[in-house]
């Protein structure tokens, strides 16, 4: 099985035709499946958030095999993870796709079994901090993009289970968790 860097690609992944979008419609439909386990596995695995069309992205081409997916087909295969709740466009011109490889509930969820987990229940901790700390190494949270802890957060806040206080500066926003 082929590898880009530490993640194993799907058997697929050195087949040629799946990186030309199918015209049959059931063999179209399979593909797009393939291709978006495959986007939500490796951003993932490689904690990547945001993916540009226009930029270079690792599975959107094969050296191996010479084949590399059109501006279409990477478009179609992100849109089906939007239409899904699984990617948001940035911009409106589809140019950068923020991909939620857990939805926002799901990474709220993370953040409750984390603070309980680290004894954080009635303490405050920065943004950064849940981000970029020590107690977050390791975690699903290490890394995750300041958007999306956010907006987790806020949902944590509207349930009541956490108080977002803002800071002087985006360095010093807090929470507080009541969990």
């Amino acid at each position: 099985m082929q590898k880009l860097g530490d993640f194993r690609v799907p058997n697929f992944f050195n087949y040629p035709p799946y990186f030309t979008l199918q015209p049959i419609r059931e063999t179209r439909e399979k593909q797009v499946q393939l291709w978006k386990e495959l986007i939500l596995d490796y951003c993932r695995s490689q904690k990547v958030f945001i993916i540009g069309l226009e930029e270079e992205f690792p599975l959107f081409s094969n050296p191996a095999i010479q084949r590399s997916l059109s501006h279409e087909s990477r478009e179609v295969f992100l849109s089906a993870l939007v239409s899904e709740g699984r990617a948001e466009w940035i911009d409106k011109n589809h140019r950068k796709c923020l991909v939620l490889w857990l939805r926002i509930q799901d990474w709220a969820d993370h953040l409750i079994n984390f603070v309980r987990e680290n004894g954080l229940e009635d303490s405050v901790m920065t943004v950064e901090d849940i981000r970029s700390g020590i107690e977050s190494r390791g975690t699903e949270l290490a890394g995750i993009d300041r958007g999306v802890l956010i907006r987790a957060l806020k949902l944590l806040e509207q349930k009541g289970k956490a108080a977002i206080f803002k800071g002087s500066s985006t360095d010093d926003e807090g929470v507080k968790f009541n969990v």
